[in-house]
């Protein structure tokens, strides 16, 4: 069976790109009350370390950075750009970054049997190889219709790839998500699609061994699952689908490593927000935190609490002000026991915000993106030593094609 590619899987839609691109005007007034609500940190200090090219080193990374088994040595993924492909706009790269900004093109994604448009961030296993996923596969000679819907790719730090899986839709379609490694050692993921359209969970082993663990129904257990998975301290996978559950605004998950899952919440727009996009992140405590792009209090997104029984708290709602809105990107929790995260949208510049809560929801504002040459539309941050974060933002910079930045 052949399948049209899937724009709406993309992290950053069409409507959300014009958003970014948006004047200030419109929201100057929002963000001079917003000053006084939530002040920025004074000892921040923000720099730009790389401007995307839309060339051989890519363009257009929907995707944060990992960390590589050197200090301050990342590795990222860009959705388009590269050489050798059959795409116009690009196929992708994997790419090298140190903390000073030098980056290294390490390998372009030729849009036939390696894939196309990786979305979601690599991981570095504990072979010291990077895994990931790219959402496209191989087209037809029309170069219009997918032949397969995205693949698992294993890659050295030396950019030598190796295609673990190609997804036929038996196993899932359309994996935006990250891949996560458990203890078992085993490399776990979600895909977005399905024969149903509602989504899978699968694990594969580092020598390519592929299981369908669970197909959603788009029922009380969700729907497209876009975030990446995090193992408790019960052994479990826990994760979140950014739709379906009880009332069709997504839902939090436990799912066993032999597939069995478990529905633990399902959001109702109320306060608690809608459409958790990004994965969990466990905290010290034990406790999952995670976001929402809406909610029906702001209608602009939400951070939250749940225990892995289920108990919901909600720590703070977006105003769409200086704090920003739709935060599309997961949370990281710092060394100093915080949590760090970005709005896509939204702040003094319109073009998102980096931000720090407390455990409790009390928030603080890093930074807000110009929409300039500083970026636009930040990802998820990754903490480098010293106390550094640094991130990637999908669009803006010298040729509006995205930035890698550093922010203490």
């Amino acid at each position: 069976m052949l399948f049209a590619p899937l724009s709406v899987n993309r992290l950053y839609p069409l409507s959300f790109i014009n958003v970014f691109r948006r004047k200030i005007s419109s929201l100057v007034s929002a963000a001079a009350l917003a000053l006084t609500l939530f002040p920025a940190r004074a000892d921040v200090t923000f720099v730009n370390l790389y401007s995307f090219t839309n060339g051989p080193d890519g363009s257009i990374p929907q995707a944060g950075l990992s960390r590589g088994s050197s200090n301050d040595c990342f590795y990222g993924v860009s959705s388009e750009g590269g050489i050798n492909s059959q795409n116009p706009n690009g196929g992708g790269v994997v790419f090298r970054i140190n903390g000073e900004g030098a980056l290294t093109p390490l390998y372009s994604f030729t849009n036939g049997l390696d894939g196309s448009n990786p979305f979601g961030e690599i991981v570095l296993g504990a072979d010291g190889s990077f895994y990931g996923t790219t959402e496209d596969g191989l087209v037809d000679m029309s170069g219009s219709v997918e032949i397969f819907p995205g693949t698992i790719f294993k890659i050295t730090p030396n950019g030598v790839l190796n295609v673990l899986y190609s997804f036929t839709n038996g196993g899932g379609a359309f994996p935006v998500a990250p891949l996560f490694q458990a203890s078992d050692g085993c490399i776990y993921g979600t895909t977005a699609g399905f024969l149903s359209g509602a989504g899978t969970v699968f694990k594969i082993t580092t020598n390519a061994a592929f299981t369908l663990l669970y197909t959603f129904t788009n029922g009380v257990d969700g729907s497209s699952p876009k975030g990446a998975l995090a193992q408790g301290t019960d052994g479990n996978l826990y994760g979140a689908a950014s739709s379906g559950g009880t009332n069709g605004f997504g839902s939090v998950f436990r799912i066993t490593t032999n597939g069995v899952l478990t529905p633990l919440y399902s959001f109702i727009n109320g306060i608690d927000g809608s459409d958790p996009y990004a994965g969990l992140t466990l905290g010290s405590d034990g406790n999952f935190y995670g976001t929402t792009l809406g909610d029906g209090k702001t209608n602009h997104g939400s951070i939250f609490k749940i225990s892995p029984n289920g108990a919901m708290s909600v720590l703070y709602s977006f105003t769409n002000g200086m704090d920003g809105n739709a935060p599309y990107a997961g949370l990281v929790q710092g060394t100093d026991g915080n949590f760090y995260g970005a709005t896509s949208q939204g702040g003094i510049g319109s073009g998102g915000v980096l931000f720090e809560t407390t455990a409790k929801g009390v928030l603080t504002v890093l930074y807000s993106f110009t929409n300039g040459i500083d970026g636009s539309g930040p990802n998820i941050l990754v903490q480098g030593t010293g106390g550094n974060f640094y991130g990637t933002t999908s669009f803006g910079g010298m040729a509006n094609a995205g930035t890698i930045f550093r922010v203490k």
